[in-house]
């Protein structure tokens, strides 16, 4: 059992509490949400870019535009017919895919 006077930032499991405290605020790490909506763009992007370069380059074209929603839509929903059968995207894909097309209103 822990002593209810120490003070300590680190719990007995030696990784530091998930609460912040004021003077910890400067340096917590941003969560995404509040991250700016460039970075979070950037960050979705770069994820697509990994697994399908072809669709990241695509939805850099379209971006912007009003048709760029109706594209990453399809894409979820059809996945990448290119010719080829596929499996579906990987969850990581999806999500970024999702976070774009909601991004994407927001602009």
């Amino acid at each position: 059992m822990q002593d209810p006077k120490d003070n300590s930032r680190y719990q007995a499991t030696g990784f530091p509490s998930l609460s912040w405290e004021e003077d910890d605020l400067p340096t917590r790490p941003t969560p995404l949400h509040e991250r700016p909506l460039q970075a979070r763009i950037d960050s979705e992007m770069e994820v697509i870019a990994q697994h399908h370069v072809r669709i990241a380059l695509a939805i850099e074209k379209f971006w912007g535009h009003h048709d760029c929603v109706e594209y990453i839509q399809k894409l979820i929903l059809n996945g990448d017919n290119d010719g080829q059968k596929r499996v579906g995207f990987k969850p990581e894909v999806i999500s970024a895919l999702m976070n774009l097309a909601a991004l994407h209103r927001r602009l």
